[in-house]
């Protein structure tokens, strides 16, 4: 049996939607997890010494990109925020955020609960209005529940809490389907985004055009990690002294939103920190 701490309908503003160097959108599957185990670090401090958020599942309601698209404009335009003027009146120099607001309900897989769940439950509201998700600003969420999954019943009484909803899983198996028939990984991922129109004539005789993608569904691409391009050191003014410092890189690879009454198994749409220093990449994966 599973006990899922549910926060639903979490309401947040400027969320960081630049999730990695080449992807803009939804945000990276390291943002929901580091917010989730700072979370658990606030609570640890208050008490609950050996309370743990293992995993935790994402499901999406509502998210708003903030761009612009004028009449006549090819691509989109980050909005960006008005920062303050020099002394002499000028505007000082920034660097464009991509942001969204984006509405969102955290399914968290936890382990050695309180015995007094209305006090836990109590103290994690009130560090939810501190606390920033993927770097933006929780608004308004609903109360937090714990609800234990004992059977098949209480699985589907909680997707239907998530309606109207999308949950994000991954979909590394496309990749590396593509991958093994020689394909490289920029070219696997483009396959599965790209929209080909083709033209083609009709028995009439006129030309029909014809959009087509290889595999239909919410296929997009998403940051699941980090990839070590440097040795362990140190560096200087490194935030943590006592942890070795290291350069990395975003790992992108494709997820797909689906509707939550097609998850049959908890365990499929919940995500955890998987670390292979063998092959120095620290991931975020799915339990499947």
């Amino acid at each position: 049996m599973k006990t899922i701490l549910l926060l639903p309908s979490v309401s947040i503003q400027n969320a960081n939607a630049l999730s990695s160097a080449c992807t803009i959108g939804f945000p990276a599957m390291t943002a929901w997890l580091g917010a989730v185990h700072a979370l658990q670090r606030k609570l640890n401090q208050d008490g609950f010494d050996e309370l743990r958020f293992e995993r935790i599942g994402v499901a999406c309601h509502e998210l708003d990109l903030q761009v612009y698209k004028g009449r006549g404009d090819f691509v989109y335009s980050i909005i960006g925020r008005g920062s303050p003027l020099e002394k002499d009146g000028s505007r000082s120099a920034f660097i464009e955020e991509a942001r969204c607001h984006i509405t969102v309900s955290l399914l968290i897989e936890c382990e050695e609960l309180p015995f007094d769940e209305h006090e836990f439950l109590d103290i994690l509201s009130l560090h939810l209005h501190q606390l920033k998700l993927a770097g933006g600003d929780i608004l308004a969420f609903q109360p937090p529940e714990l609800i234990k999954l004992h059977d098949d019943y209480a699985h589907r009484k909680l997707m239907r809490r998530l309606m109207p909803a999308y949950v994000i899983v991954e979909r590394r198996d496309l990749m590396i389907a593509s991958m093994q028939k020689g394909k490289n990984a920029i070219d696997a991922l483009l396959d599965y985004l790209t929209i080909q129109h083709r033209s083609e004539r009709s028995e009439q005789g006129g030309v029909e055009w014809i959009k087509k993608r290889q595999l239909y569904g919410n296929i997009v691409p998403i940051s699941t990690g980090f990839y070590g391009i440097s040795s362990l050191g140190r560096a200087e003014n490194q935030r943590d002294k006592s942890t070795p410092h290291r350069f990395a890189e975003s790992m992108v690879t494709l997820g797909e939103f689906i509707h939550p009454y097609r998850i049959d198994k908890i365990d499929n749409m919940l995500w955890h920190y998987h670390a292979d220093l063998q092959h120095d990449l620290y991931l975020c994966r799915q339990n499947s």
